[in-house]
């Protein structure tokens, strides 16, 4: 009788233990390492490492351009900045992306529309910050040099709600 008892009991640890053995995920014999590197380009930048330029064809002359991370024509996360000169324009224009900005320095007057408004343009400064959803038709002037850092998804397109106010069309 002794017998059948422990043969019933260690049956029984038998099935307790292939039970929690089931639920129990199995553990890799390789030991975890470091998690694999990022891939990413690490950037750090002073004021005096950024490499100006002037701006791409879809903003007037005048304008200087930097690209601080990523490749505004590819699609992906991109970081730029502008800095635009006194009493630079950019016409109403939209994007079809979302556009985050940030005035890094100086003064920005900035209005919504399809038409150019003084009277209902806001004004921001150093350290501001606004986002345009997409195609939101908007339009901005610096008063002062002023910088501003677009972020954004590329690629970057800049749509001119008037076709004659877009500098890659008009003709010398």
């Amino acid at each position: 009788m002794q017998r059948n008892r422990t043969s019933v009991v260690v049956v029984f640890l038998l099935a307790a233990v292939g039970a929690v053995a089931a639920q129990t995920p199995a553990k890799s014999a390789k030991k975890p390492g470091p998690p694999p590197p990022n891939t990413a380009a690490h950037v750090m930048l002073n004021a005096a490492d950024i490499k100006w330029g002037p701006a791409p064809p879809a903003f007037q002359p005048g304008a200087q351009f930097a690209v601080l991370e990523g490749d505004p024509s590819k699609a992906g996360p991109f970081v730029v900045r502008l800095k635009m000169p006194d009493g630079y324009k950019v016409m109403p224009h939209w994007h079809p992306t979302d556009e985050h900005v940030t005035v890094v320095s100086g003064t920005l007057n900035a209005g919504i529309g399809d038409k150019w408004d003084d009277a209902s343009m806001k004004t921001f400064t150093a350290g501001a910050f606004a986002t345009m959803p997409r195609k939101t038709a908007h339009y901005v002037t610096a008063k002062g040099e002023t910088i501003v850092q677009v972020h954004a998804t590329g690629p970057f397109e800049l749509v001119y709600v008037n076709p004659k106010d877009d500098p890659r069309k008009k003709t010398n």
